[in-house]
């Protein structure tokens, strides 16, 4: 029987360390496209991605047995890209699409141009939620992208799960607004 996430990560705390790989295997990716959201930079997630590893690893003991794991994971990464904020406080951030994850194969029962107006898409949606503010862009990236749980993200930033929805909901017609901008179009 495989171990759940939150009790692999009973037993690093507990001292048996190696099976923070087990976790590392399990998240790793999520963790990067968390970052890749949040920040706009593959290299960058890969940094912040590693440094929520190592720092889980460094504060093990703080992980209470019975806790969730998702939550105390995610409040490691977001103390880990605020920690990285205040280095590159006035750094702009692009998406740079040269350091994206694996990309899958195109289906080919979709058109090229199909693709290509998806791909326009998606790099505006990109360009749209980087101009949300830091606070909105995390909940809309915990939310839609890493698809956690109102009551997971109200663990994260301890807060009721109704604000959660409540804010998910305005940042994403702040989303949408930006996005038509972008887009010359009006919302509907």
């Amino acid at each position: 029987m495989e171990l759940t996430d939150d009790q692999l990560m009973g037993r690093v705390s507990g001292g048996e360390v190696e099976l923070l790989s087990g976790l590392f295997d399990r998240h790793h990716r999520g963790l990067f496209r968390f970052f890749r959201h949040l920040c706009g930079s593959g290299p960058v997630a890969e940094d912040l991605t590693q440094e929520v590893f190592f720092r889980m690893l460094k504060f093990r003991a703080t992980f209470q047995s019975g806790a969730r794991f998702s939550p105390w994971m995610y409040q490691i990464a977001r103390n880990v890209h605020v920690d990285h904020l205040r280095k590159k406080q006035n750094e702009t951030t692009l998406w740079d699409d040269r350091a994206e994850t694996p990309r899958e194969l195109p289906d080919p029962q979709i058109s090229a141009e199909t693709r290509l107006l998806r791909s326009a898409d998606v790099a505006l949606l990109r360009r749209a939620l980087q101009q949300l503010p830091a606070d909105r862009r995390e909940l809309l990236v915990l939310s839609r992208w890493q698809n956690l749980k109102y009551e997971e993200i109200g663990a994260i930033l301890q807060t009721d799960a109704a604000v959660i929805k409540t804010r998910v909901f305005r940042a994403m017609r702040q989303l949408s607004d930006t996005y038509f901008k972008l887009a010359g179009r009006r919302a509907s």
